[in-house]
């Protein structure tokens, strides 16, 4: 009798990476993926610990599963990822019908650990070293992955995929739960990672984002000498049915003129740049620990005009952390403004355990406050995104069509046209009237109007001229 699995996946690229792998390792054990929870005998919640409202959520989901338990003893139910290695016996106290609890360097253990339940072995616990009880290197080898499994119908789309070129963080910003939950920063080896991408190209990937907590400060030290990004991306750049390389997330401090150069002078590697700011006020900077000024960003940000003058920019902001005033928010509107990013991700500051702001800082921000600068900031991000986006009316740009929209979702299956949508080099949105036949491949579209976050446009069979935004 066929097993099967619902997963559900929150959190960040990584967490979508982990759960692709989780499924290629169960689908080897016999299991069969489900979309509903109600029709599965395995269910799994891979989980975020990076902001409150993430974990909360997760309790919540968790919370409905009670009465599923108690009428049916016999499904599994496991807490998989950063909040698993984070809380650890805390989600069994909060969730006692829980099964198991994996945290993300452990999630090869899966199987195993659902072995020992059907022997009788009650709850099974599965999680990485903290980062003081043993020795690096000790520590490191719990953190690590199982990534060459891969699992095409896990993807968003069969034509991109995430390859995790890093594992963890050694930067310790005072706000974020990464460097314990996730571990040592340590970057693969460049032998398995091109393995990796060949894999992905045999499997119709044409488009790869590699993956690392502060992806361009990967480095590898092996017999043949010492690896990094740059490097890497003129490797992986050889490999046949690879069109597009991007990287996330990247650290200001290691954007180095090399890489930019590596970047700008090959041809697959997108100007599409995430380099997350969080602060606009150096005093807030200096309070999370960044280890730059805003002054040295602007530095990076200068030098990216000047070698990618084409690139799209990208940024993270946490607004109301600890000891912001309005003087220190104001700075962050301002750095929005002097930068033009494509879009930036803005969250509001909530305290995570095990942090040093949560050990040393207090939360003095007013929640109302807090939600307040949030919506101005955003408002300001939004309106700088479709300023930059209004030069792009009236030009071609180059699109991989990942598929239907959301919108042409709930259009007729058997419909001719449906709007289909994709993402420029730059890491734009696009949409545009087209067919479903059309998903994989990639597109000259004229550009007749923008949003904030789309570009709307028509294919063009006539090439008139390609800017490759």
């Amino acid at each position: 009798m066929t097993k099967t699995v619902y997963i559900k996946t929150v959190g960040c690229q990584m967490n979508v990476l982990d759960s692709e792998m989780v499924i290629a390792d169960l689908k080897r054990h016999g299991y069969q993926v489900v979309d509903t929870p109600d029709t599965a005998d395995l269910l799994l919640y891979n989980t975020c610990s990076i902001r409150e409202q993430a974990e909360e959520k997760t309790y919540s989901a968790l919370g409905k599963l009670r009465d599923t338990k108690d009428r049916h003893p016999e499904k599994k139910i496991g807490v998989l990822g950063c909040m698993a290695q984070k809380d650890q016996e805390v989600i069994f106290r909060r969730a006692p019908f829980v099964d198991m609890v994996v945290g993300p360097g452990q999630l090869h253990a899966l199987p195993q650990l659902i072995t020992n339940i059907d022997s009788g072995e009650g709850r099974q616990m599965a999680v990485s070293l903290g980062r003081t009880e043993g020795k690096q290197a000790v520590v490191a080898r719990s953190h690590e992955t199982f990534d060459p499994l891969r699992d095409p119908s896990m993807r968003p789309t069969p034509f991109q995929a995430y390859l995790r070129i890093q594992i963890g963080c050694d930067k310790f910003c005072t706000y974020c739960v990464v460097p314990n939950t996730r571990g040592p920063e340590q970057g693969r080896s460049p032998v398995e990672i091109l393995s990796e991408a060949r894999i992905l190209a045999e499997q119709g990937c044409r488009e790869i984002t590699l993956l690392g907590q502060t992806v361009n400060s990967y480095r590898h030290r092996g017999e043949d000498g010492d690896t990094d990004l740059a490097a890497l991306l003129e490797q992986l750049h050889e490999i046949d049915g690879i069109e597009r390389l991007k990287f996330v997330t990247s650290y200001p401090k290691d954007m180095t003129e090399r890489l930019l150069t590596t970047v700008r002078d090959l041809p697959k590697c997108s100007p599409y740049l995430h380099v997350p700011a969080q602060s606009g006020s150096d005093a807030v900077l200096k309070r999370m620990k960044r280890g730059y000024t805003v002054s040295q960003y602007m530095e990076m940000f200068e030098r990216i005009e000047s070698i990618l003058p084409e690139a799209a920019v990208s940024s993270d902001f946490i607004v109301g952390f600890c000891g912001e005033t309005d003087e220190d928010f104001q700075k962050s509107v301002d750095l929005i403004e002097r930068c033009r990013f494509k879009n930036s991700f803005i969250f509001q500051y909530s305290v995570r355990g095990g942090t040093k702001a949560a050990e040393r800082l207090e939360d003095d921000v007013p929640r109302e406050v807090k939600a307040q600068r949030n919506n101005e900031l955003l408002a300001v991000q939004n309106r700088v995104a479709k300023e930059g986006n209004k030069k792009l009316r009236g030009t071609t740009v180059q699109v991989l069509v990942e598929g239907p929209s959301k919108k042409a979702g709930k259009a007729d299956e058997d419909a001719s046209i449906v709007q289909m949508t994709g993402r420029t080099h730059c890491d734009r949105i696009v949409v545009f009237d087209g067919n479903r036949r059309q998903a994989g491949q990639l597109l000259d579209v004229h550009v007749d109007e923008v949003t904030s976050h789309t570009l709307i446009g028509r294919v063009r069979t006539v090439e008139l001229v390609s800017i490759g935004l």
